[in-house]
C-alpha cells in the first residue's frame, strides 16, 4: 500500500530534545585533548572503557554541545568501582560532578 500523504521536507522549528543533549564530535574531540586520553578523575590512561559523561545529566538538560559539561570517564558506568559509576550513583560522586562542572566553566570562560 502507497503512503497517500508525502513526508514534509522542511526541518523542524525547534530541534527535538534528544539532539541538544548528544553529545557532538567537536566537543568529543575537545575533551581528549583536555584530558590528554586519561581519565579525569583518577587520571588512569588504560582502562576496560572510557566514557563521555555529562556532568549535569542529559535528563536535567544539560548540554552535549557545551565542552563545559562532558568529561572522560573510565567506566562502564554499571561496573562498581569505576569512575563513571562512581560519578553517577554516589553522593560523593555528584559533589565531585558539581566542583567539576564549576571548574570547566571558569576554564572555558
Amino acid at each position: 500500500m502507497l503512503n497517500p500523504i508525502p513526508k514534509p521536507k522542511h526541518k523542524r522549528r525547534v530541534p527535538k530534545r534528544g539532539n541538544a543533549t548528544r553529545i557532538t564530535q567537536a566537543v568529543r574531540n575537545e575533551v581528549l585533548n583536555r584530558s590528554e586520553s586519561r581519565c579525569e578523575r583518577c587520571g588512569r590512561t588504560r582502562a576496560y572503557a572510557f566514557e563521555m559523561a555529562h556532568l549535569i545529566n542529559a535528563s536535567q538538560g544539560g548540554r552535549g554541545d557545551d565542552p563545559a559539561n562532558v568529561v572522560l570517564l573510565c567506566g562502564p558506568s554499571v561496573n562498581t568501582g569505576t569512575c563513571h559509576n562512581f560519578a553517577d550513583y554516589t553522593a560523593k560522586g555528584r559533589e565531585w560532578r558539581r566542583k567539576k562542572h564549576e571548574e570547566l566553566k571558569r576554564y572555558y570562560g
